[in-house]
């Protein structure tokens, strides 16, 4: 589908005189990025993690928390730590589960709901086992904020609750015994974009503060700091898994925990990263640095691959994993469930497209796509799928038999949860964001639902051209792309939501050369000039793939085809040596 190029506005002149020190290019990535002050600007390009880390204590439970866990460790009571199937919620109980244990618990357990048989957050059923294990104490990371009714009947059976979320808040909290949710009303904690995980590590970082005030070192002769450091690699996973926006203390912590990762000191992430490649045999990065494309790309999939196809614990396991031998196992076990997963996902999609096909729905407003007995830890990803080939939101889901079991994904111009709220009374269960969403529903009220969710979202989209767009930052010649421009761009990493990585455009290039490459040949290695005789090497990944790119760039581009390419600008590193490379983002022969 051909993109529509949005490009960013020039900041105004006094705006750019006022940095006489930076490139233009680099004043406007800062101008569109609302980075206006120089406190902020400042705080941007050089995030510091004493300075960008808020302080625990802030958030208005996290006394109360620490009182009722340092209590449970002192007494030795049963804590349970109540996390989800995700890599969020995976990290999270991680995260709290080492330091518990750290502090001194020595009855410590973890609690990770099955995707199918228990569903996300914790249900009824959940809160019943954990009485009957003599549990006296559960903690919940990344879920909790929606339970009111579980939470009650824990607390009627006699266990505490602590809740650590960053999910949608609802109208009626839970009655918890502490509650950590920047979004709470009457929270003020300064920071509300927080992923599970990393809310996850501010109560360590709570636990861990209040432990020093009366001891030197941990327990076991660790110092605190050391400890809460080693654990940021897991919060920046969590951040980057999530997709929160890296923008203040999400972008500090992401930041500090990518330098943590490239140095891990997990069994587990070490295994993992040499299973899916991008590290060798003695866990040295391949390829530069780990960054937040490796994150996203090569360690959350394989996370979330546990849960999605078999249980969550195989990959809490891995990152608790205290041998090399358990490491390389679970990690190997990991890697095999996310080949299943995306051999699967393959197999979903194409069902998928066929259905949407048969049933005529192209120019629908919304793709609503039902499958019998699909699992449903892939619906989320099929849809998601649908809606890039499409840009429209799509609605996948699955028959159980019982229950009609569904996931969303949706563009920007369709906020998806909204409109599930609006016929609430469809559902047996719904939650979400603006772009994602899941649902479950009886099998007799799917036609009112299709019928009720076509007809919001043809009228919301009514008028709107639905066509993806690139967000250009800048018009640039290639001239102007050097290492000056690539090392100032370093400082803008982490790249994530909220802070994408910039994309440029140059209008007019020369194909001197296009040649294949990869082993289905799906990508291309295009080698272009411009304003001059130099000529510019760049790597269109997926270009060559002609059901992903009709017009079939291996036959259209040859040498002395004009063309305007936006790309990002990264570094192709081999043998020891490095050079700029161009990666291709979109391709249009020049008008």
């Amino acid at each position: 589908m051909s993109k529509k190029w949005i490009i960013s506005e020039n900041p105004p002149k006094e705006f750019v005189d006022s940095h006489p020190e930076l490139p233009p290019t680099i004043s406007r990535l800062l101008w569109n990025r609302n980075l206006k002050t120089q406190e902020q600007i400042d705080e941007f390009l050089n995030p510091d993690y004493v300075k960008g880390l808020h302080d625990p204590f802030l958030f208005r439970d996290m006394d109360k928390a620490c009182k009722i866990i340092f209590k449970a460790i002192k007494e030795q009571k049963n804590i349970v730590v109540h996390g989800d199937y995700d890599a969020d919620g995976v990290t999270a109980s991680t995260i709290l589960v080492s330091t518990f244990e750290k502090l001194g618990a020595k009855n410590v357990d973890v609690f990770l709901p099955h995707r199918e048989k228990d569903g996300y957050g914790i249900n009824l059923n959940t809160v019943n086992l954990l009485k009957e294990k003599g549990t006296d104490l559960i903690v919940t990371c990344d879920c909790g904020i929606s339970n009111y009714d579980e939470v009650k009947l824990a607390k009627k059976l006699g266990m505490q609750v602590i809740i650590t979320d960053h999910h949608t808040v609802p109208g009626k909290l839970p009655k918890a015994d502490a509650i950590i949710h920047a979004n709470v009303k009457g929270e003020k904690y300064p920071d509300k974009g927080l992923a599970g995980g990393v809310i996850a590590f501010k109560l360590a970082q709570g636990l861990l503060k209040k432990h020093k005030e009366k001891n030197e070192v941990l327990p076991d002769g660790t110092p605190h700091e050391g400890f809460e450091k080693w654990m940021l690699d897991l919060a920046a996973i969590a951040s980057i898994g999530d997709m929160v926006p890296l923008l203040g203390e999400s972008r500090t912590v992401t930041k500090y925990g990518l330098m943590i990762l490239n140095k891990t000191q997990n069994l587990g992430l070490q295994e993992l990263l040499k299973t899916s490649g991008v590290a060798d045999e003695d866990g040295n990065p391949k390829r530069g640095k780990y960054d937040t494309v490796t994150v996203g790309f090569q360690v959350v999939p394989r996370i979330n691959a546990a849960g999605r196809m078999n249980h969550a614990n195989a990959a809490y396991k891995l990152l608790q994993a205290e041998t090399v031998e358990d490491a390389k196992k679970l990690s190997a076990d990991l890697d095999a469930s996310n080949k299943e997963r995306q051999k699967e996902t393959m197999r979903l999609v194409k069902l998928a497209k066929e259905q949407v096909i048969e049933t005529k729905q192209e120019k629908n407003s919304m793709l609503l796509v039902l499958g019998d007995g699909w699992p449903t830890g892939l619906l989320g990803l099929v849809s998601g799928r649908l809606k890039d080939l499409y840009y429209k939101p799509a609605l996948v889901m699955s028959n159980t038999g019982s229950e009609i079991v569904g996931s969303g994904r949706s563009i920007s111009e369709f906020n998806i949860i909204e409109n599930l709220q609006k016929n609430e009374e469809l559902f047996i269960k719904f939650g979400g964001h603006p772009q994602a969403c899941g649902f479950s529903i009886l099998p007799e009220k799917l036609e009112e639902f299709k019928e009720k969710l076509l007809a919001t979202a043809d009228k919301d989209l009514k008028g709107v051209e639905l066509i993806p767009q690139i967000q250009i930052d800048a018009v640039v010649d290639l001239e102007d792309v050097d290492w000056k421009l690539y090392d100032l761009l370093e400082k803008f990493r982490p790249f994530g939501m909220g802070n994408v990585e910039p994309v440029y455009a140059s209008y007019g290039l020369t194909v001197t050369d296009m040649r294949p490459v990869g082993k289905d040949e799906k990508h291309l290695k295009l080698m272009v000039k411009h304003n001059s005789q130099t000529v510019r090497k760049t790597i269109a990944f997926g270009f060559g793939d002609v059901e992903k790119h009709p017009e079939d760039f291996k036959k259209v581009l040859q040498p002395g085809t004009k063309i305007d390419l936006a790309f990002s600008i990264s570094i192709n590193e081999w043998n020891g040596n490095r050079e700029l490379e161009l990666k291709v983002v979109d391709i249009k022969l020049s008008k």
